[in-house]
Order: C-alpha cells, then structure tokens, then sequence
C-alpha cells in the first residue's frame, strides 16, 4: 500500500508519498508560498530533485498538482491515484481529545474546529488539506496524527500552570506540547536500538522549531512547549520563555496590541530577533566574524 503523507503550514505544504510494503519514500515535496503569485513547489522523485514553477492559490489547488505530478508521463510516480490507499494529515493540534491517530470522520473534523483557538494559525491549515483530499481524493481513507497526542500521558502535576486554576477548568489552559510525532519516533527508535522500553530518556528536537521532552518507558513526562509552541528554548524567530512581566512592559512602552506582540514573539525574536541577521546559525558567525 501507498501512503500519502501531508503536513499543511499556515502558507506551505510538505508531502511524502511512501511504499510500505517496501520501506520506500518515492516521492517528496515541499510546496512554499501558497497563496501568492510566487509559490513554487521542490520536488524530489527517487533522488531526481525538481523545482515547478507553479501558482497554487489555496491548499486544493497545490494538493491537486501534486496529485497531477505522480501520475504524469514525466515522472511516472505512480500509474494511477487508486493506488494510493491512504492519507495521513499532520494535525498541530488535538486539545485533551485525542490521545491517539484517528481515522478522520465529521465528527473528528468538528474536533479539530474546537482547538482553532488553541493553535489558530496550524488547525485551519490543516482542516484545509483534509477538506482539500476530500474532494480530490474521496473514496480514500484519512488518518490524523496529533502533535499533542503523545503528550497526553504527562501528569496533571506538570501541564497545569500555577495560575487560578477556573482557566483550566474553563478554557482548558495547560501545557499540551508539541513536536510528539517527532517525540514518539525518536523514543521508540531508541527502545528499538537498546532493545528495552525501561528507559529514560532527554530527547531534543533541534531545528527553527525546537522542543525538549522528558520520556520514561515510552511515555511523555515533561516537555517545554505548553499551550502553544511558543514557550521553551529559544528558536529561530520564537523568544522561548520570558519573563512574563516583560510583555505587558514592552506592550506599554512601545503602544503595542496583544496581535502584534504575539506575532513578534513569534516571529521576530529567537535567533533573527536578536542577531538581526537570520535564523541560519551560519549567517549570524559569518556576520559575527565579518565585524571583528
């Protein structure tokens, strides 16, 4: 059987197309900009990598030449789309709902609605690419995998923030984590290569997102993400944990809006926020060196 493996951002979309039967990737893509007159779609067939130059104004039209690509006579991914079985979505977040994958049904998609406001860039992407595969691809069944749901097992003790604890019981505010698709591999991996599941485990996941996470036999203790992927170490344009008082401060003394703090903070801080550089370590020690 073929999987097809999407993973829907607030303007890109990255697909894998995998042979399970032979533990093969044989397809990957990464298309970038969506909604512009620039997007662009990176193309990787076996090794044969392409860049196609091609406008996609939402998700159903970049996911619909995707699915033109595999079965093309230039590519010949595939012979025809019945051959894939099924579809994997990428979902941020879950909320306290789901503790496992999901088959996707209406009930499932309402679910997913309900968290929007816990994670209001990611969800609607990602309902876009299911509503997408369910017009271009419907006899095909769908599966959700949850960023939050290997966090489900962390304590009451370490997601609950030490504020009035009515915000919990009223709005759900906790710490849920995220980066647990990444989380889970790596922890089972690692049972796999020691061959016990008794382990502690430190995992870090490095990138211009990044999360540590506190793994015992295989299940999530701790993490530093929390209601979003906000909090933690430092990022690439995320601040990570801050002072809490240092954002009302900063809202007053420079006139701001809780929006555009929010977005600073996520967009403008981490590595770029301080460097004015990049968020390519790179860049900022050539830059760095460049001032000496």
């Amino acid at each position: 059987m073929k999987v097809l493996v999407l993973n829907c951002g607030s303007s890109s979309l990255k697909c894998q197309l995998i042979d399970m039967e032979k533990n093969e990737r044989i397809m990957k893509g990464h298309y970038d900009r969506i909604g512009g007159s620039k997007s662009s779609l990176r193309f990787n067939v076996r090794g044969e990598k392409k860049v196609i130059e091609h406008p996609a104004r939402d998700f159903e039209e970049a996911i619909s030449e995707i699915l033109k690509l595999l079965v093309s006579d230039e590519y010949k991914v595939i012979k025809s789309l019945d051959e894939i079985g099924a579809v994997g979505h990428r979902i941020v977040h879950g909320g306290e709902k789901f503790k496992e994958s999901v088959v996707i049904t209406d009930e499932v998609i309402k679910a997913i609605e309900e968290c929007i406001t816990l994670a209001p860039l990611h969800n609607p992407a990602g309902l876009a690419g299911i509503e997408a595969c369910r017009k271009l691809l419907p006899t095909v069944p769908m599966v959700a995998v949850f960023d939050t749901s290997f966090h489900q097992t962390i304590p009451e003790k370490a997601f609950i923030y030490q504020l009035p604890y009515k915000y919990y019981e009223d709005y759900k505010i906790r710490k849920y984590g995220f980066h647990g698709i990444s989380h889970r591999y790596i922890a089972n991996r690692v049972a796999e290569i020691k061959g016990r599941k008794n382990l502690k485990i430190i995992n870090c996941h490095l990138g211009q997102g990044a999360s540590l996470c506190a793994i015992k036999d295989g299940k999530s203790v701790d993490t530093t993400m929390g209601l979003t992927p906000l909090a933690g170490v430092p990022m690439g344009t995320r601040c990570g944990d801050v002072d809490p008082s240092i954002i009302p401060t900063v809202m007053k003394l420079y006139d701001i809006k809780p929006d555009e703090m929010l977005r600073i903070m996520n967009k403008e801080s981490g590595a770029w926020g301080v460097s004015g550089v990049s968020t390519d370590f790179r860049d900022i020690e050539r830059t760095a060196a460049e001032r000496r």
